[in-house]
């Protein structure tokens, strides 16, 4: 498996020691730092607090649930035998009505903090050691710049946030507003490209290249104008045409190619959260909570399914017949590992033949049935998994290079160039992989857009962006009144609160 030669060659002791449990981080910290930090390699090991912190981004409670079960894309009902309404939680995202007290939002933010504590702790020591080697300046810009995305999150889903880049300041940080933020992130991605990895290798598979950082201010740009009231289109297409002319990213012919519990070979993924069957557990398992036990049969699991997450009612309706795209999800008959349709005999005397259909309408939304919902196979999934035992190998895929593409042609769209665009080949084939015809300027429109890009992108975590920039985030949709403005912010935790009183709670 390439993955494994090539990312676990530099990051296996990364991996191993620092993946589930925080008890290891107190081994590298009894070793002297001018006798641990001699080369690249020993300061990557303590950098990779800062990268595995990304692993639970796609977890149960985390914070693709909490962008995910707010948008048009996902839900979690009330099932008939009583389970998954969680005293409301998922219902409060789904209506972006979310308590200060909500789990999910909790640890959300946790999850972005983690990160960002952990990324401050790994510059400080860095900078700190008096050794000096060659490469201590990259992995110093790439854990900048991976602390940049934290706070990139951090700004988008919560607006004005807590700041500190000091680790060896104990006071509380301040509260600073999104145009502090996006100034601060605009400049410290800047200043540290140069010192980036230009190309991608098995030995940078999964950190930071320059081609992750041009992404993230290209997304950054893209979003200007809701974050700072300024559109920044012409700047959005600069650092998409930086990412193109590193030569280094392509179109997949496949597109599921970048999904594949093997995808460390996609030329399309741009960055990555490498994941493990043994040293990554307990952090990608879909599908448990979106399949139900009748699912094993297809796929040869272990273990028992949760049945939680559903595609919402009405999505599936995005796509055309003939998308391709639409086998990121199972609906309708389903089938065992030899092709034979699945059926079950069921009633007071198990004479009734009921057959094993995923319907991707949900009648009631406090009671559905066991395979109501639309489920989800978007990332391929291999036999025997077991949750806690074998989870997903699957690498989760942050960016790619269909996400700039589509940035790019959104904005020269907004600049009304389209058509310097609307002829490039690896633009073509995002829609033509997908059996569909490519664009002409013609077709495009604000509302076919959103519509592409909820089709190409869906349970990636950026339909919410997608919405806010589109003005559909206030819109209603299945089992989900309209909302303010406000609800275009997530609240802050009422335990960060708390504990610290510099903050006010959003939106200010």
């Amino acid at each position: 498996m390439i993955k494994k030669l090539g990312i676990f060659s530099l990051f296996t002791i990364i991996f191993s020691v620092y993946s589930c449990t925080d008890l290891s981080e107190e081994v590298y910290s009894k070793i002297p730092s001018d006798k641990f930090f001699k080369n690249e390699k020993e300061v990557l090991m303590n950098a990779g607090r800062a990268y595995t912190k990304l692993q639970s981004f796609p977890e149960e409670f985390s914070l693709w649930t909490i962008i995910e079960m707010s948008s048009d894309e996902m839900v979690a009902p009330g099932r008939d035998d009583g389970f998954v309404w969680d005293d409301g939680r998922w219902d409060q995202l789904h209506k972006q009505n979310i308590k200060t007290t909500n789990k999910i939002l909790r640890l959300a933010w946790e999850f972005v903090y983690d990160g960002i504590s952990a990324s401050n702790q790994v510059i400080f020591e860095t900078e700190s050691s008096p050794i000096v080697f060659e490469g201590k300046e990259k992995v110093v810009a790439e854990i900048k710049i991976l602390r940049a995305l934290y706070y990139y999150w951090a700004m988008d889903n919560w607006g004005n946030v807590p700041f500190s880049i000091d680790f060896t300041n104990a006071g509380l940080p301040p509260q600073k507003d999104r145009a502090f933020m996006f100034s601060f992130l605009e400049n410290e991605i800047m200043d540290n490209l140069v010192k980036l990895e230009s190309q991608p290798s098995p030995a940078y598979y999964g950190r930071v290249t320059k081609g992750m950082a041009y992404t993230l201010l290209a997304k950054l740009y893209l979003n200007a104008e809701e974050w700072i009231g300024v559109p920044k289109w012409n700047e959005a297409v600069l650092y998409c045409d930086s990412v193109i002319a590193l030569n280094a990213y392509s179109i997949e012919d496949d597109y599921f190619t970048n999904f594949k519990a093997q995808n460390e070979g996609s030329r399309e993924n741009i960055f990555v959260v490498p994941n493990h069957s043994i040293y990554t557990k307990d952090n990608f398992y879909w599908y448990t909570l979106t399949l139900n036990d009748a699912s094993r049969q297809t796929f040869g699991f272990k273990s028992q399914m949760w049945d939680e997450f559903i595609l919402e009612p009405g999505y599936l309706d995005k796509y055309a017949t003939e998308d391709l795209r639409r086998k990121s999800f199972l609906y309708g008959q389903q089938y065992d590992a030899s092709g034979d349709s699945i059926f079950f005999m069921e009633g007071v005397n198990k004479d009734s033949l009921v057959w094993f259909e995923y319907t991707p309408n949900v009648i009631n939304y406090m009671s559905r049935t066991k395979w109501e919902g639309a489920r989800f196979c978007k990332y391929e999934y291999q036999p025997n998994l077991e949750y806690y035992v074998t989870d997903m190998e699957n690498d989760f895929v942050l960016f790619r290079y269909a996400d700039v593409l589509y940035t790019k042609l959104e904005a020269l769209y907004k600049l009304g160039r389209a058509n310097e665009m609307i002829a490039d080949p690896q633009l073509m084939k995002i829609r033509t992989r997908a059996g569909l015809e490519p664009y002409s300027v013609s077709d495009l429109t604000d509302s076919e857009l959103l519509d592409e890009f909820g089709r190409e992108f869906a349970l990636e975590a950026r339909r919410r962006q997608d919405q806010i920039r589109f003005d559909s985030w206030g819109n209603a949709w299945w089992e989900k009144p309209a909302t303010s403005s406000k609800a275009k912010l997530f609240p802050i935790p009422q335990s960060i609160l708390n504990v610290n009183p510099n903050l006010i709670q959003n939106p200010i």
